[in-house]
């Protein structure tokens, strides 16, 4: 073997990685430890980047809508251009940032805490009155079925005992749940420790995103080779462009559909309305599922009050998600990702199986992206190779069309 220095480079390496790799292997649960330990220290820094990267849109947006553009041009004495800093552009976009966001979080708050606290209200009013009417209902129409007969009268529904009960439970199981609160409330404060350190680094780093932007790509000029940095900053301009598209059309999708539901349900008179469309405008941020968990909730509260409001309740939920899902999420979430349904469903269930809700939105860009450049190298490959792309399949041509 020729010990060159490259080679001799090369063998390090080798042995470098078949180190950590025993390490690793022999010692998984210190490892794990280790993760989670460096996992928590980053944790707020992570979330302040997160949160600067999904405000970065809207004041992108305002800067460019408020103040045309965040430089001004100087004409120097030699008839050049210089184009020099507006100083007062980023701190106003990042303050009105911020005022939307705010305004927005308790915009839905003051929507969502009276219209709760008033349903909560009316349930329990509702309640020892509505489980009689459904047991004789119920029992009119299995008024055969001896089996289910007895389990509807095994059934005693009483709201009062159930309070008692859980009075009850609250006074003689507090010194059992003592310890389990005070671990909650150690979250809780840790996690509005991590969001508010979060906040202030998002605050930095929106500040300041064009001299982190260029020491980044300094630092990538200064480790990579040209072609692996062009093509780094190629992924990271696919990438930056597929998330903004999405997280942004994702918002658009929801408000949409909040607005949809909220007038044809004032329209129809169905109850709790604006809480409902609400709850669906949120929930409706979980790609293609989220909705629907709007919709069971938005069910459940309806029924309380009439079982046949309810029933046409599910009747517009599934007329309005039909709408809404052939003809607005396609036109403003699907086209800003390009990517195509099947794929859209396997992000959703890796996604979801990985990193749950978050992983559900995660995915989906990030799929998106993979889809992209791997699209882009077959094209490449099949030019290559002299081979022309067949044409995309469409309602009048089927596979053996194209493969002929």
């Amino acid at each position: 073997m020729n010990l060159s220095k490259s080679n001799i480079k090369k063998l390090c390496g080798l042995i470098l990685f078949a180190i950590v790799a025993y390490v690793v292997i022999q010692n998984p649960s210190k490892i794990l430890w280790i993760v989670q330990f460096l996992w928590s220290v980053i944790f707020p820094f992570a979330l302040g980047l997160i949160i600067a990267y999904i405000l970065n849109i809207p004041m992108m947006s305002i800067e460019r809508r408020l103040f045309k553009t965040r430089f001004r041009v100087i004409k120097n004495a030699d008839g050049t251009e210089r184009h020099i800093d507006k100083k007062y552009v980023r701190p106003l976009g990042i303050l009105i940032t911020f005022i939307l966001l705010i305004a927005v979080l308790s915009g839905i708050l003051l929507i969502i805490i009276p219209q709760t606290s008033a349903t909560t209200v009316e349930l329990v009013r509702t309640a020892n009155a509505f489980f009689p009417r459904a047991q004789k209902w119920i029992l009119a129409r299995f008024a055969y079925n001896e089996s289910v007969r007895e389990f509807i009268n095994s059934v005693n529904f009483d709201l009062s005992k159930i309070i008692d009960t859980a009075i009850d439970f609250l006074k003689n199981g507090a010194g059992n749940v003592l310890t389990g609160t005070v671990s909650a409330a150690k979250a809780v404060v840790s996690g509005i420790t991590s969001f508010v350190i979060g906040l202030i680094f998002s605050f930095y780093l929106l500040s300041k995103k064009e001299t982190l932007l260029r020491q980044i790509n300094m630092l990538i000029d200064a480790v990579m080779p040209d072609k692996a940095a062009q093509k780094v900053r190629y992924i990271a301009k696919i990438s930056n462009e597929t998330f903004s598209s999405f997280i942004a059309g994702q918002c658009l999708e929801a408000l949409i559909l909040g607005l949809m539901f909220f007038i044809v349900l004032a329209i129809v008179r169905i109850p709790y309305a604006l809480l409902i469309s609400v709850l669906i405008a949120v929930t409706s941020l979980i790609p293609v599922f989220g909705a629907f968990i709007g919709c069971v909730v938005g069910a459940f509260l309806i029924l309380m009050v009439s079982p046949v409001q309810a029933l046409i309740f599910i009747g517009i939920f599934l007329v309005l998600q039909q709408i809404e899902g052939n003809l607005i999420y396609p036109k403003v979430v699907g086209g800003s990702i390009g990517l195509p349904s099947v794929w859209v469903l396997a992000a959703i269930t890796i996604g979801s199986s990985l990193m749950g809700i978050a992983g559900m939105l995660f995915f989906i860009p990030l799929t998106s992206v993979v889809y992209t450049l791997l699209r882009e190298w077959t094209y490449k490959r099949l030019a290559e190779k002299h081979i022309a792309a067949p044409a995309q399949p469409t309602e009048n041509n089927d596979i053996s069309d194209i493969t002929e």
